[in-house]
C-alpha cells in the first residue's frame, strides 16, 4: 500500500448541490510506495478521489533522479504516465506530485505528495527526516531536494532537476527522503517554490541548503530529527507597542508613523488602539517610529505645534517582530 497516500473516495453533491471545495487526494499509486523489483519498463498509473484538471497535474508530477514523462494518458480519475525512456537497472526513485495539481473544480491538492520505489531486489534503507521551519512564507509544498554526494559537485538546477531524491513538507514542515543509498553522504536543499512554477526565481522563490552534510551507514542508516529554518529575506516584520500619554490633551487623534530610514519618502501611518497599542507590517531594513497627536488632520507631525513621542529607531528584520516598543508623549517642542 501506498504510504500517507490512500484516502476514501469522496462522492460528488448531486446536480444544483453545494460547491464542491475539498482539496483532491491521490486514493492509489503504482508502483506502490516501498515496492523493489520494479520492471524497467513500467509504467507509473496514479488515481486520484475525483476528476482532475489534466494540464496543472500532468505539470506537477516529478520523478527523481529525473526521467523526462513523455505522455499521460487519462481515463476518468486515472492518469498513466508514459516514460521517454525506461527506468535504470539497480536505481532507486522518487515519485512525487506537488500541491499545486488541481481538481476540475479548481481545488489544488494543497499539500503535496512522495512515495519511492526501486527496480533493485529490495529498497536501500537509508532516510533523512525531520522538519523545515518557514519565516515568511508558508512551508507547505516545500521541495527537498537531496543530492548524493558521490557525484562530482553541482549547483542546485531547478530546470534541469538534478536532484537524486526528492521530498516534500507537509502544512506541519515534516518531511522524509527515503530510498537513499548507504553508505553514503548527502547534501539536501529546501525549495519553496512560492510562484509554483516549478522553477527558481531569485527575487521570488527561496533556495537554502542544510547546513549539515549528511553521512549514511550501514550501522546508522537514518538522520531523523533534522531541523531546517528558512526566512523569506523578503518578508516583512512586525513592530508592535504602546503609547504612553498623560497630558490631559483631548483634541486630535494620536498616531503612530514609521519613516524608512533607507527612503524618507516611505511612510506608514496608523491609528493606535482603544488600549493605545499599535502594530506595524514593515519591509526589512532600518526605521524611524514616532507618536504624535494629529490636529489638524494631515497625518504629519507639525513640531512644536503638536505632541510627540521622541523618535525610536528599529531594524527590522525579515519575519520577526519586536514586540513592546513604548513611545512616550511629550509636550509640543519637547520631542527629539
Amino acid at each position: 500500500m501506498v504510504s500517507g497516500l490512500v484516502s476514501c473516495a469522496r462522492k460528488a453533491p448531486p446536480s444544483g448541490g453545494p460547491p464542491d471545495v475539498d482539496p483532491p487526494r491521490i486514493v492509489s499509486a503504482s508502483p506502490d510506495s516501498g515496492a523493489a523489483r520494479v520492471p524497467v519498463g513500467a509504467r507509473l498509473v496514479l488515481t486520484f478521489s475525483e476528476g482532475m484538471e489534466p494540464h496543472s497535474t500532468n505539470d506537477a508530477i516529478v520523478l527523481a533522479p529525473r526521467v523526462d514523462l513523455k505522455q499521460w494518458k487519462w481515463s476518468g480519475r486515472t492518469v498513466t504516465v508514459v516514460l521517454a525512456e525506461t527506468l535504470r537497472a539497480n536505481q532507486t526513485y522518487t515519485m512525487s506530485v506537488g500541491g499545486a495539481a488541481r481538481d476540475r473544480h479548481g481545488n489544488p491538492m494543497g499539500e503535496g505528495k512522495s512515495w519511492v520505489f526501486t527496480t533493485s531486489e529490495s529498497l536501500p534503507p537509508g532516510r533523512i527526516t525531520g522538519v523545515v521551519e518557514g519565516r515568511g512564507f508558508d512551508v507547505m509544498g516545500t521541495y527537498l531536494w537531496c543530492y548524493d554526494q558521490s557525484r562530482p559537485p553541482i549547483e542546485p538546477d531547478s530546470t534541469a532537476r538534478d536532484f537524486d531524491a526528492l521530498g516534500i513538507a507537509d502544512r506541519t514542515g515534516r518531511f522524509r527522503i527515503e530510498g537513499l543509498t548507504v553508505p553514503g553522504r548527502f547534501r539536501i536543499w529546501a525549495f519553496a517554490d512560492l510562484n509554483q512554477n516549478k522553477s527558481f526565481e531569485p527575487d521570488k522563490d527561496l533556495l537554502a541548503p542544510a547546513e549539515t552534510l549528511f553521512a549514511l551507514t550501514r550501522e546508522a542508516p537514518a538522520a531523523d530529527s533534522v531541523h531546517l529554518l528558512v526566512i523569506n529575506p523578503r518578508a516583512p516584520g512586525k513592530v508592535r507597542g504602546t503609547v504612553l500619554d498623560s497630558l490631559g490633551v483631548s483634541e486630535g487623534v494620536i498616531e503612530v508613523v514609521a519613516v524608512s530610514s533607507a527612503d524618507t519618502t516611505r511612510r506608514v501611518v496608523v491609528n493606535i488602539g482603544t488600549r493605545n497599542e499599535y502594530e506595524f507590517s514593515l519591509t526589512p531594513g532600518p526605521w524611524t517610529v514616532r507618536a504624535f497627536r494629529d490636529l489638524d488632520g494631515n497625518h504629519r507631525w507639525l513640531f512644536g505645534v503638536e505632541a510627540a513621542s521622541d523618535s525610536a529607531s528599529v531594524r527590522v528584520a525579515p519575519a520577526a517582530e519586536i514586540p513592546d516598543l513604548v513611545l512616550v508623549m511629550r509636550r509640543p517642542g519637547e520631542a527629539r
